[in-house]
């Protein structure tokens, strides 16, 4: 700070002498141009009279607070001066003869009153005969007073900016500081070399944006997804509407409402994204998304749902076994061998039956045993779960195929067991029907439920709508996105009977037709 004043002191120091020396050359200037144009200037100088023109350049001079006005005639004898006495004597100092010519002109010079920068202006009669000068001089002396003066001006104002610019760069520094909790720059460098490292690690893609949508930071992850669905290019400050508009953080910003766990398409590839606000002093300063693709966490989740349905199954089989363990043990202790032959064989051939059902309409191993789980599952929740006669599914030829089928079947049953909960009639009804020449599957649910109003039919694929609380509502979302990639369709059916009924109708591909 004190080397950019001490450069603007020189600076104005060089500008303001030349600037004060000038004005005052233009203020002699004008002072004896309106002398010399004065009509009694010019007769007493042809006439010989000079009571009248010492008179007038007296009060000239009083008034315009300059050293002295001077009016000469072509020989350069003095028709008025300060000093009266000099009157009718020769000019001394020299410099008149430019303006005897005809020229104006100013110069320095020392005469009888000392140093003085003069105006030299001449004067001419009414006839435009030239007759005389005037010479008006200022002294050097006030010039170089008033330099000092304003030196010490501008002086007075660079030492008062420099304590003024003191004080802002204290409050500064102490306002920066509190901003930064107290960090002094090598922590911040430190920390934020430790925050560009765990963002760069994480295995989820992460955009930030600004108060304006503008993106702000990305990190690897993100640059590699976005890569892969065809999206490239610089992506800093970017408004995120033109780079990525499915996002909508424009909404998040707007409302300040987090959104969690939305399913979005990316040019092909399905993601999970979250999105927050981010809040500084109560205000929204910008948001925050963080995605993975959903085919990662589809093979997670395939790991864990086959868990899942293992354990379901083995959990409903075991709690069957113990019941009928206790119906076998009461018979031995009342002796009644002849009725617990009769049941065992009969528990044994009902258990082979509904497995031979099962496997007799539906070929495909993996949902057979799915649905063998779901049938104990069903049994142990007193609902009755009937898979229809005419009921026939070929092995599929693709297992991300049957993943999705699985999907799509086991959130409908799921949803149609909530539904019997409070029901006294516990019924549903599951269906199989393969087209062999359109190649196409389709499957049908229902349950006899209260069944779904007219005005939420709509609604039901949304997700997060629910009518069964909050933290619901995914179930048919995701049947209506396994559908969807399937390039399926579904809808509800309305065939009259009370409760509610889903057909869902997908494209399927036959194992034994792809190995031929």
């Amino acid at each position: 700070m004190m080397l950019v004043l001490l450069v603007l002191y020189v600076i104005f120091r060089n500008q303001i002498i030349p600037q004060t020396r000038h004005a005052l050359e233009e203020k002699a200037n004008a002072v004896a141009r309106t002398v010399a144009l004065m009509p009694m200037v010019a007769e007493g100088l042809s006439q010989g009279r000079s009571r009248e023109i010492q008179a007038y350049t007296s009060q000239i001079t009083g008034s315009n607070d300059i050293l002295f006005v001077v009016v000469i005639d072509m020989d350069s004898i003095r028709f008025s001066h300060p000093d009266p006495s000099l009157i009718g004597k020769p000019f001394a100092g020299g410099g008149q003869e430019a303006a005897l010519r005809g020229e104006e002109s100013v110069s320095e010079g020392e005469g009888m009153l000392g140093k003085s920068v003069r105006s030299f202006v001449p004067v001419y009669n009414e006839k435009g005969k030239q007759v005389g000068a005037v010479v008006v001089g200022v002294s050097l002396e006030r010039v170089h007073r008033l330099v000092r003066r304003n030196d010490w001006t501008i002086i007075a104002i660079l030492l008062s900016g420099a304590l003024l610019g003191a004080g802002g760069a204290i409050v500064l520094a102490r306002k920066i500081k509190n901003m930064m909790l107290g960090f002094e720059p090598t922590d911040i460098t430190r920390l934020l070399e430790e925050r560009s490292a765990m963002l760069q690690s994480v295995r989820e893609g992460i955009i930030a944006v600004d108060h304006e949508a503008r993106i702000t930071m990305i990190n690897v992850e993100a640059e590699r997804l976005l890569g892969t669905a065809g999206i490239t290019g610089g992506v800093m400050s970017r408004h995120i509407g033109e780079y990525w508009p499915e996002l909508h953080l424009e909404q998040v910003l707007a409302t300040g409402e987090a959104k969690r766990d939305q399913l979005l398409e990316l040019n092909g590839i399905t993601v999970l994204s979250s999105s927050v606000p981010i809040r500084v002093d109560g205000e929204i300063a910008g948001a925050i998304a963080t995605f993975r693709d959903k085919t990662e966490l589809a093979v997670l989740a395939e790991r864990l749902s086959g868990i899942s349905v293992y354990a379901d199954a083995l959990r409903a089989g075991a709690h069957e076994f113990m019941n009928k363990l206790h119906v076998i043990m009461g018979m031995v202790h009342m002796g009644l061998y002849d009725d617990l032959r009769q049941y065992i064989s009969g528990t044994v051939s009902n258990y082979q039956q509904e497995i031979g059902q099962i496997t007799s309409r539906i070929k495909d191993p993996v949902m057979a045993g799915f649905l063998l789980g779901k049938l104990s599952r069903a049994r142990e929740a007193g609902i009755q779960l009937l898979l229809a006669e005419d009921s026939y599914l070929p092995e599929s030829a693709d297992t991300g195929d049957m993943h999705e089928l699985i999907t799509i079947v086991g959130n409908l049953l799921d949803n149609a067991m909530d539904a019997l909960e409070e029901q006294c009639i516990r019924e549903i009804e599951l269906a199989f029907d393969y087209d062999e020449d359109c190649k196409q599957l389709i499957c049908s649910v229902w349950d006899s439920g209260p069944g779904i109003p007219e005005a939420l039919r709509e609604r039901v694929f949304t997700q997060g709508f629910s009518t069964k609380g909050e933290h619901r509502g995914i179930g048919l979302y995701l049947v209506k996105t396994s559908v969807e990639k399937l390039h399926g369709r579904i809808r509800l059916r309305d065939d009259g009977r009370p409760g509610t009924a889903f057909d869902v109708e997908v494209p399927y591909a036959v194992k034994d037709e792809e190995t031929v």
